[in-house]
């Protein structure tokens, strides 16, 4: 079966672990991190994976008690793609998920930035005197209908110019 048709198919037909976790992971739910689901790392399929802080979390059922040779020489291979690799059991994640989500929270929060705050040169973007201001809401109270936040709005500034 053709690699797409495959993950399609996960998509389609997640397990109750993989069902119940992804409540807990989609819409950047677990500390503001975005997971995707099914994603392939060279020949692999892995369950959620977090592009941005290279986290890849995978359930795995009862089969993979036998297969950990293969395990274990996936694992090697998503890591040398620069990914950290966290695994659960089936049986935890649907009876003390509150303690898987608590543990993908503590490996994200020990994962280093991938938006450094430090300032370089050239980082800053001009504000024209004239920029009208945004109004957005706060992402604190967004879907609420309150608490608007003021931002303005950056003018393109050329060196050229």
């Amino acid at each position: 079966m053709e690699q797409r048709t495959r993950i399609r198919d996960l998509r389609a037909h997640p397990t109750r672990a993989e069902s119940a976790l992804w409540q807990h992971l989609a819409a950047r739910r677990t500390l503001g991190v975005r997971f995707n689901r099914q994603v392939p790392i060279g020949p692999f399929i892995c369950d959620f994976v977090s592009r941005a802080t290279k986290l890849v979390v995978e359930v795995d059922g009862g089969q993979h008690d036998w297969q950990s040779d293969d395990d274990a020489r996936r694992t090697r291979f998503i890591e040398q793609q620069g990914y950290r690799v966290i695994r659960f059991w089936n049986n935890d994640v649907l009876e003390r998920m509150e303690g898987v989500v608590a543990e993908i929270g503590r490996v994200l929060a020990e994962r280093p930035s991938p938006n450094p705050s430090r300032k370089r040169k050239g980082d800053s973007v001009a504000l024209a005197a004239n920029a009208t201001p945004l109004l957005l809401p706060s992402r604190l109270r967004e879907g609420s209908g309150e608490g608007l936040a003021t931002q303005t709005t950056p003018t393109k500034v050329t060196p050229w110019r």
